[in-house]
């Protein structure tokens, strides 16, 4: 098939170009930097136009309150684009709870994002997967100084990202969902004990403060971003660190 991949430069996007190619398709990276614009719309049309299969895996700038706009724009300009163009399917990534936490405007533009999907004239399949390995380096920067990194005790339950990538690649080979795929990691841990780990992993001395107040989770309640019903990736959280 032929498959168009927009945001198909950045962490998952590459990987599932590669993952589709492998496969025997033909998968075309598509973004700013090969000139589509998917809030502009330039070079939309010409990216989907002929392409069985589209995946959207562009995501907005920001996380804030102006994400929602982002989502609601983006989508509206590929579903168009993707209408005109003959698509069969389109596939975007989404995540494991994010209907559960309206208290973040990110995970509220997400919703919108699936909402705006299921709604659209073309079949359609969401993939949610659970928080990225990759990004906890970043999670840790959030709420640290020199002595100590501040995080909530919400339970996670971590994917890498190639699992991520690997899911994402089998359901846009495959046939429209009309619903939604979940994946998750192996393990669930606290996020403060997450830290632990990945602080000791790299001989970082700084102490894990469990503060219930810290940083974008902060807002989770229970274990939402948690899903014992997921199809389980392999990889475990150590062996990714190593």
């Amino acid at each position: 098939m032929k498959i168009a991949v927009i945001g198909g430069t950045g962490l998952i996007g590459s990987q599932v170009v590669k993952k589709l190619s492998v496969a025997g398709h033909e998968a075309v990276p598509h973004s700013q930097s090969t000139g589509v614009d998917i809030i502009s719309g330039q070079g939309l049309d010409e990216a989907v136009a002929g392409a069985d299969v589209v995946v959207n895996l562009t995501n907005s700038p920001t996380f804030d309150e102006a994400s929602p706009a982002f989502f609601q724009t983006s989508m509206d300009n590929l579903l168009a684009a993707a209408h005109k163009g003959g698509v069969g399917h389109l596939v975007i990534l989404s995540i494991v709870g994010v209907d559960q936490v309206p208290e973040l405007d990110y995970y509220r533009a997400k919703t919108l994002q699936e909402k705006i999907l299921a709604a659209g004239p073309i079949p359609y399949s969401i993939v949610r997967a659970t928080q990225f390995m990759d990004f906890m380096d970043a999670v840790l920067s959030w709420t640290a100084d020199a002595d100590t990194v501040r995080l909530p005790a919400t339970p996670i339950q971590p994917i890498a990202s190639k699992d991520v990538a690997e899911a994402v690649a089998k359901v846009a080979a495959g046939p429209p969902l009309n619903g939604i795929h979940s994946i998750a990691g192996p393990e669930v841990f606290t996020l403060d004990e997450l830290g632990r780990i990945t602080l000791s992993h790299k001989g970082d001395s700084r102490t894990v403060v469990i503060d219930p107040t810290a940083g974008m989770f902060a807002a989770v309640k229970g274990d939402v971003l948690t899903d014992k019903n997921a199809h389980l990736a392999p990889t475990r959280y150590t062996d990714w660190l190593s």
